[in-house]
């Protein structure tokens, strides 16, 4: 329990906490965009059959021939993980480590778990988007729309992988398909608030709370590694299930957890509060 009481006190006396979060966090909440496992099954064993998908994430790169059958994965998908989502325990762990300490977060997962758990949306850079809000597939402006209202109403009308045409959402400006929010161009807000946290918080105490991110995730990883040997104050934390990897030049500011993300996020609570 050691470095649990190290972390711990490593958290409590730190100005911010910057959170990296990848699939390892999406797994541990129930939801593998890359396994052909039992969810997987239950949920699309007709588009195995038809389609020949032996994962989730074979539906984000099919070419769909209609936006009947496109919408019709996808109202199944975000309606079964996001729209009959509540908090997940290790949500609620993590909401405890950060307390009220300032936080942003960076993340490769779309399902909308942070925004809905209780973090704020500004402070959430998804940097390749999510699927809990629409945006015109001819980005004729910027705006995004929430999705899981209407995903809910396409969800009900599904049937046999399809939803009637008349139910498909259209830019409310133009016209055009709609499509789910992808990062590109990321919204102004979130970039500002970023740039924000990376100006107040440098050469602060910060901690860098890694989340199920594997070593090939340069996207995030390499990103936050920089940052803590840039940063003279910097803490990094890397918590993974058989993949830790930490480099020689920030090894001695650095912890590597190997395990569930549900157990190390709740031990380092415990500590957090026998402390």
């Amino acid at each position: 329990m050691n470095d649990y009481y190290e972390i711990a006190q490593k958290i409590k006396d730190a100005d911010a906490i910057l959170i990296g979060a990848s699939n390892g966090l999406s797994i541990t909440e129930g939801l593998n965009l890359f396994a052909d496992d039992e969810a997987f099954e239950n949920l699309f064993k007709d588009y195995k059959e038809k389609y020949g998908f032996r994962k989730i994430l074979d539906g984000f790169f099919f070419r769909w021939n209609k936006q009947e059958e496109k919408w019709g994965f996808f109202s199944r998908l975000v309606n079964h993980y996001s729209g009959n989502y509540t908090t997940s325990s290790v949500m609620e762990d993590l909401k405890t480590i950060v307390g009220d300490k300032p936080y942003f977060i960076l993340t490769s997962n779309g399902e909308g778990h942070f925004e809905m758990s209780g973090f704020e949306p500004q402070r959430v850079y998804e940097l390749e988007g999510n699927w809990i809000e629409l945006r015109c597939s001819r980005l004729c402006h910027d705006k995004t729309y929430p999705a899981l209202p209407i995903i809910r109403k396409l969800a009900e009308v599904e049937k046999n992988g399809l939803v009637s045409s008349e139910f498909l959402p259209k830019c409310p400006v133009c016209g055009a398909a709609m499509d789910l929010y992808n990062a590109q161009p990321p919204k102004q807000e979130v970039q500002m608030e970023w740039e924000k946290f990376c100006k107040d918080f440098h050469n602060k105490k910060i901690v860098i709370l890694e989340l199920g991110i594997g070593w090939r995730n340069q996207l995030i990883k390499a990103p936050l590694m920089r940052m803590t040997a840039n940063e003279p104050h910097a803490t990094y934390i890397t918590i993974n299930l058989g993949e830790v990897y930490i480099p020689d030049n920030i090894k001695d500011t650095s912890y590597g957890l190997d395990g569930y993300l549900s157990d190390h996020l709740n031990r380092i609570k415990q500590a957090m509060v026998a402390k």
